[in-house]
This record gives structure tokens, sequence and C-alpha cells, in this order.
């Protein structure tokens, strides 16, 4: 009895381990089968989305693993054709100082290179940013005579690859530079400058590399609103050569040439005219009095140093050359007329005393007295007198030294002279120094502008 209990207790046992078996196996391929239509349903999404980036089927379908690209495109046979065209975005500055200018361009480099020619049932192009450049070749062009050079990075690296089924490549990027312009500046500020930015393989001579530019004169391109605040820029051309270099050889040379031509107006209106104006302000000095000592003379002194500081003005501004620039040469001569207008002042009042002596030595030899005049009494007093009423040929005797002595140190001039009136001139002031102007002053009022109007007239007529 107790034998037949303990057979049906395993009997139930064994069916019921058996039962659970079968579900735990059912449930697992359950599982497996849908894991397995997951990752077709994946797949199949993989396929429609052609937006994914796959880098490793990318570089499998070019084959970058499977060459070395260390070497050129076909080392060993001719040389690779590399097109070469460039946008110019914007020339950032000019400097005569440093003789240099700054510009902002895309460059775009184009070849052929067959170890990257993939399949393509729709024959379009693969286009890659800057992580793939370090794994293939690119040319190794560089800025001859650039000071400073860097590639864009905001918001990364500017940099574009583009690759066609075929093998044809076009790396792109925007770059700014830099560079050296031998600028002459015979003619500143009416100049005209020519400057280039040279481009040329580094590695690469003549017979491994051929630069051209990709669509002849139309590979350069610029922006239309690209302006100076001091040049017009009337040109932009293109044009190639070759560079030799004594321990390398021959080698392609592309340059971006443009021609600037200099503002004038600002020149004008900071250095010209105000130059003008200093030396026509000296010409006063030649309808100011003779006997008007200090104001002939504050008047020179100044225009000179304004002159000065015009000229120290435009030479600090300016690199320091060897030669004479053209605004040298008008800031140079204008200042000699400031000079001369000085020198002349000095001549004229040097000569008027002489001749005044000579007078009074002649009056008094004739009649033992000396006679004066308004004029002659304005000379030694500075008080302006009218001939006809206030002196009529007053005479005065100095027959003692004692007299002379007394009216050297009492009281003022115009009181000491008694015989001489004082009062106000009214119109008769104009005529007073009409009449008795220096011969110098009279030639100088015509002279000096026709000489200064004639060197204007040869100036602009050379320089511009």
């Amino acid at each position: 009895m107790v034998l037949a209990v303990w057979l049906v207790s395993f009997t139930y046992t064994w069916i019921a381990l058996m039962l659970a078996a079968s579900a735990i196996k059912r449930h697992h391929q359950q599982c497996l089968a849908s894991m397995k239509q997951t990752r077709i349903r994946k797949t199949g999404m993989r396929k429609d989305d052609s937006t994914k980036v796959w880098p490793l089927r990318r570089e499998q379908l070019l084959h970058i693993e499977d060459h070395d690209f260390s070497t050129r495109p076909g080392f060993g046979g001719s040389p690779v054709p590399v097109g070469i065209d460039v946008q110019v975005e914007s020339i950032d500055s000019i400097s005569e100082v440093d003789m240099d200018f700054t510009m902002t361009f895309y460059l775009r480099h184009y070849w052929k290179d067959e170890r990257l020619a993939f399949p393509s049932t729709t024959n379009k192009s693969m286009t890659f940013d800057h992580r793939l450049i370090q794994k293939i070749w690119v040319p190794d062009i560089f800025f001859v005579h650039s000071k400073r050079s860097f590639i864009h990075d905001t918001t990364v690296e500017n940099i574009m690859l583009r690759v066609h089924p075929d093998g044809n490549v076009l790396f792109s990027l925007r770059i700014t530079v830099s560079a050296m312009c031998f600028m002459d500046f015979s003619r500143f500020p009416l100049d005209t400058q020519n400057c280039s930015l040279e481009l040329e393989s580094y590695a690469y001579n003549e017979e491994d590399l051929m630069l051209y530019w990709k669509h002849g004169n139309k590979s350069l391109n610029t922006e239309e609103h690209i302006a100076l605040s001091q040049f017009f820029i009337e040109e932009f051309s293109a044009s190639s050569g070759l560079a030799f270099y004594s321990s390398t050889g021959w080698y392609y040379r592309l340059f971006i040439n443009f021609v600037l031509r200099r503002h004038i107006f600002f020149f004008v209106l900071q250095t010209y005219f105000p130059a003008m104006l200093m030396v026509m302000l000296s010409w006063v000095s030649f309808w100011i009095d003779r006997r008007a000592v200090p104001a002939r003379v504050s008047l020179g002194i100044t225009t000179v140093l304004t002159m000065s500081t015009i000229v120290t003005g435009v030479s600090a501004s300016m690199p320091q050359v060897s030669y004479v620039k053209a605004v040298d040469v008008y800031m140079w001569v204008s200042s000699l007329f400031v000079f001369l207008s000085v020198i002349e002042y000095a001549a004229v009042n040097y000569l008027t005393t002489v001749e005044e002596w000579k007078q009074l030595n002649r009056r008094g030899k004739i009649s033992g007295t000396y006679n004066i005049d308004a004029v002659q009494a304005m000379a030694f007093d500075g008080c302006y007198h009218d001939s006809e009423t206030d002196v009529d040929q007053t005479s005065f005797s100095l027959h003692s030294e004692e007299d002379s002595m007394r009216a050297k140190f009492t009281g003022s001039p115009c009181t000491d002279l008694s015989q001489i009136k004082r009062k106000s001139m009214g119109g008769n002031v104009g005529r007073i120094i009409l009449e008795n102007n220096h011969a110098i002053d009279t030639y100088s009022r015509i002279v000096f502008p026709i000489v200064y109007i004639i060197f204007n007239l040869f100036y602009w007529g050379i320089y511009v």
C-alpha cells in the first residue's frame, strides 16, 4: 500500500516537471523570435534612413585602409594637377607702417585621387568634415611671404571635403591670412599700391604637383560689398608662374593680385588744407605796418610752429623710409614759404632802421636839428600821429646831451615830446600804412602768392 502511494506521487512530480520544462522552452523560443524580428526591423530602418552616417562603412567604401595615403595620387607618374579657385570674403586691414594686409577668403582645391573612387548607383558625392582630412592625401598649399594665418574654427573647423564616385575631390577651407605687401610711398598720399597673395606647394615641385587656376581668370571672385576706409579697390586679377629654389627646384606658384588706390580727400582735409591756410596766414604779415614789431613777429612764429606740428603728425603715421614722399615735398615747401615770410620781415625791419637813421643823420647835418614827421615819430614812441594836424613838421633841438638824456629817462615818449600831440587816427591809419610801406612788403604781397600758386600747379600736375 505504501509502495503504491509512493509510485503515484513520483508520477505526478515527474509530469509536473516535464510540463514546466516545456513552458520554459516555449518562452525562450518566443524571446529568440522577438529579438530576431527586432533586429530585422532595425536593419530595415537603417536601409531606409539615408541621413545616418556610419564612419566605418564610409571608410570601407572609400578603401582608406587599403591604400597608403602618405604619397600623392599617381606616385611615380606625371604630376597631379590641382585646380584652385578663391572666393575673397573681405580685406580686413592694410597697414602702411607694417607694410602688410589681412585678407579672409575661401580656398578651394580640386584634384582626382582614384584611390578614393567608390561604386554608386545614384552617382552622388559624399561630403565629410575635417575629421577625414587626417586620413587621406591633400595638397600642401602654403602662402608665400605670409606673417600670420589661421583656419576659422567657429563653431567647428571650417573645412569641407567632397568626394565623387569617380575619385574627383573638392577640398574647401576658410582662411584669414596676413601677408607682406611691398609698398612704394614715393607718391604718398597720391599713391597706388599693387599687392599680391602668393600660393605654392611646400613639398611637391613641378615634377609631382601642378597648380593651376581652375576656371582661368574667373577663378578669383570677390564680394561686391568689399570696401576699405583709405583705399579704392581698382582691380582683382589672377596669374601664375614658376618659382625657383636652388636646393629643391622649380615650383608652380599662383598669384592673387589686387590694385589699391588711396582716397585723397582725407589727406586734403587733414594735411594739405591746413598747410595752405598756414602759408596764407603768413602772408597777412605783409599787410601789417612794418613798425608793428610784436604783431608781425608773433604771427610769423605762430605759423612756423603750426607747420612744424603738421609735419610731425604726418611723419608719425608713416613708416621710416629713406626716400622723399610726395607729402614731404608739399609740407617742406609750405614750411619754407612760412619761414621766408619771417625772414622777409627781418629784412624789412633792418632796412627800415638803417634808412631812418640815415635820414636823421642827414637832417641833423644840414640844420643842426632833427625834424620828424608823423611816421618818424611813431618809430620813436610807438604811437600813431596825424601828420596834418598833430605834427606840423615839429622840430625839436638836441643841442645838449643833457636834454637827450632827460627825454630818455623821464616818462612815456608820448608825453615827453610835447610838440607831438596824439589823437585817434580813424580812417587815416590805412593811408599811413600804405604810404609808409616798405618796397619789400609791396613786392612780397604779389610774389609770394604767385610763386605758391605756381608750385601748386606743378605739384598737383605731377602727382595726380
